[in-house]
């Protein structure tokens, strides 16, 4: 049975339901199931995340784990002007993020794909890349996000990741001030810290 959000193809019985956000000043309407991450609501770290992403600029974003899609989607609403890419594992998140894109107004400025880790947009390249990481997966795939987010990244571009303390901030950050030139804290709130890593 794979039924951890982080496999390519859950096995839990389906049970969608539809959630309603608020977020960034956005009313979202959100669709998820089971099988997915965080299906009974966008989770604290997330919010965290989009509470303090700066997107200032960017052309090009990639959400890394989109899951049904809430921090994918808000880059999309925070720049109409842009392409944001988002990417997931999980071929039922893949589908609903797709749902959600097309139910909250973005389809059009957004690419929806399924990818293990950063596999499916090798060839391109991005000035933000946001990701709420599948710290459950594991610290090789966690650090391996990294490695492969620096790569795919504009110079200059920057990554942005919520991790909690007690799941592993410490190593995350000195696995990212290990490659990039600059790595700050933004914010915590409750345990979540939220780093910023310019290439």
């Amino acid at each position: 049975m794979s039924d951890h959000y982080y496999s390519n193809k859950p096995e839990a019985a389906h049970d969608r339901q539809t959630l309603e956000t608020e977020l960034r000043g956005y009313k979202l309407k959100l669709t998820s199931d089971a099988g997915v991450f965080s299906k009974n609501g966008v989770d604290y770290g997330s919010r965290v995340l989009i509470g303090a992403m700066d997107l200032q600029g960017a052309k090009s974003v990639l959400d890394v784990g989109c899951g049904y899609g809430p921090i994918g989607i808000v880059a999309a609403k925070l720049l109409p002007d842009a392409v944001v890419t988002m990417i997931d594992i999980n071929e039922r998140a893949v589908e609903l993020a797709r749902h959600n894109a097309i139910q909250n107004q973005v389809s059009a400025n957004t690419v929806i794909k399924q990818s293990d880790r950063l596999e499916a947009v090798r060839e391109d390249r991005f000035d933000v890349i946001l990701t709420n990481p599948p710290i459950r997966a594991g610290k090789d795939v966690v650090h391996a996000i990294f490695e492969e987010a620096y790569e795919q990244l504009n110079e200059g571009g920057t990554l942005w990741i919520v991790i909690q303390k007690k799941q592993g901030a410490p190593s995350a950050k000195a696995k990212l001030e290990s490659m990039f030139s600059v790595v700050e804290e933004v914010t915590k709130d409750k345990g979540y810290r939220i780093f910023r890593a310019k290439k």
